[in-house]
């Protein structure tokens, strides 16, 4: 058995037990908790991210608005995951997965809601931006915990949480992003994965040197440009194909239940591939969202809660669903010798003609190289965190931080570039299960103050404030660990 296959059997007992349960239940709890927010609030989320998008000039150029920070986060997330990762669960677990990478999304926002309210109430301040994220919101957080042995638990759990989203995102994630636009490439116009990934390596060490304030501005650029032009294309398709609409949504729900998935295990399958799937996608709960979430500059820690359950919609619900119509239209998705990007690609070939696979190539070269831009913020902020926590890395934080943007934008890139899709898929979820039961072990135990804040930001919004504000003295048992709320 080699390292390949150790991985596969770690990954089925983590995504076939533990995971899907924590995910789904715990969005259920959340959903229920909040008093089903991210569908009574869906017009305020939208209100709040139009008016973010011009950031007021008082604020200075050091600042970072909400929409850039939403920006981020979904440059993460709209990528690999919604144009590969939609195939590969079609063509691992049946269309039935679809309706599952819904499901997730649909629930997991709440998730998403309250691990960025908790990532904006603790977030600190650096010199170009606010930080934050998981690692912070659990150093500070934990010791407050009713339950005894979490208590002690919160500096080991931070540490561990920013190792494990330093590699999974600043390292894993873009071996991921530059395997599929590698693919993408070479079916498309035949170029060496060698060649792409070393012109791909040489642009994202070009903007990961610039910092969080480049990486922002071109999140922001990027982002709208590519998920505005993959939707269009994509209701074009169904639009010439609107009679086949009602079969092909027949044959998700199907799927998805249906007696004979049941009775031949392919139920798990589109379970297990439709969850795992949409949590690469959507990021819910993964605990990677709050580290941009918490970069915004806002008056009240709930206002970029909701910004972000709305970027989990936009990720699933719009760019995942416009794949996933794509490829069941085009009847191909059963076709064992496509998989990924290259399922994908066919499928648009077969819709829109030779047209089809270039303009997959350049999608997914936006989607996924601006989520590896968005992945290295995400390891850089929790380096950043570990030198300030330890003297072992507080030695030689500059040197760190060289040698991370090396390894994250060059030569993790160029290693995605020459692996295989299956040993990429395997090694993204096996970092991506460890995190996130890191993440949900820390949201589930501090997720009453999310509940808390979203009353208070209800109430004053009912109390006509436009614009609620938020003090720490009004979770006077927290309020000396909040840095940034005076």
């Amino acid at each position: 058995m080699n390292v390949n296959d150790i991985i596969t059997v770690v990954n089925d007992v983590l995504w076939s037990y533990v995971l899907i349960a924590a995910l789904i239940g715990g969005g259920l709890w959340f959903t229920w908790k909040l008093r089903f927010v991210q569908f009574r609030m869906v017009g305020e989320m939208i209100r709040l991210l139009r008016d973010s998008v011009v950031l007021p000039s008082k604020d200075g150029p050091k600042r970072i608005s909400s929409f850039q920070a939403f920006a981020v986060s979904v440059a993460s997330r709209v990528g690999t995951g919604n144009l590969a990762g939609v195939a590969t669960a079609i063509a691992v677990g049946g269309p039935g997965a679809v309706f599952w990478m819904w499901v997730t999304a649909l629930i997991g926002s709440a998730t998403a809601f309250v691990e960025s309210t908790l990532g904006q109430l603790f977030k600190e301040r650096a010199s170009d931006s606010f930080v934050g994220g998981p690692a912070y919101y659990i150093n500070k957080g934990m010791h407050l915990c009713s339950w005894h042995p979490l208590q002690r638990s919160g500096h080991w759990m931070s540490i561990l949480f920013a190792i494990l989203i330093t590699v999974t995102f600043g390292l894993a994630n873009n071996t991921m992003q530059a395997n599929t636009i590698c693919g993408a490439m070479n079916e498309a116009f035949g170029l060496s994965p060698f060649w792409v990934g070393l012109v791909l390596a040489m642009m994202a060490l070009l903007i990961v040197f610039g910092g969080i304030q480049r990486i922002a501005h071109v999140s922001a650029f990027l982002v709208p440009l590519m998920a505005v032009g993959y939707f269009f294309l994509a209701i074009y398709v169904v639009v010439v194909n609107y009679e086949l609409l009602p079969r092909v949504l027949r044959l998700i729900v199907t799927n998805a239940f249906g007696f004979e998935q049941v009775l031949g295990g392919g139920l798990g399958a589109a379970l297990m591939n439709g969850v795992k799937r949409g949590l690469f996608s959507n990021e819910a709960g993964e605990g990677s969202a709050p580290n941009a979430a918490s970069t915004a500059d806002v008056t009240h820690p709930v206002k970029q809660g909701l910004i972000q359950a709305l970027g989990v919609f936009t990720d699933t619900l719009l760019v995942c669903s416009c794949t996933a119509f794509i490829i069941l239209l085009s009847g191909i998705y059963q076709s064992p010798e496509l998989n990924g990007i290259n399922l994908t690609q066919a499928a648009l070939q077969s819709e829109v003609g030779s047209f089809g696979p270039v303009f997959v190539a350049i999608a997914i070269f936006l989607f996924a190289f601006s989520s590896i831009i968005a992945n290295y913020y995400y390891g850089e902020a929790n380096i950043r965190f570990m030198t300030s926590q330890s003297s072992h890395f507080a030695a030689h934080p500059s040197f760190i931080m060289t040698v991370y943007r090396i390894f994250s934008g060059g030569l993790m890139v160029m290693f995605g570039a020459m692996i295989s899709l299956e040993m990429a898929w395997n090694i993204i979820d096996l970092c991506m299960a460890l995190l996130t039961a890191c993440n949900l072990v820390a949201i589930f135990a501090l997720g009453k103050y999310a509940f808390r804040l979203l009353d208070d930001y209800r109430q004053q919004r009912r109390q006509g404030i436009r614009e609620p504000q938020f003090h720490r003295h009004q979770l006077p048992e927290v309020a000396d660990d909040l840095e940034c709320w005076d």
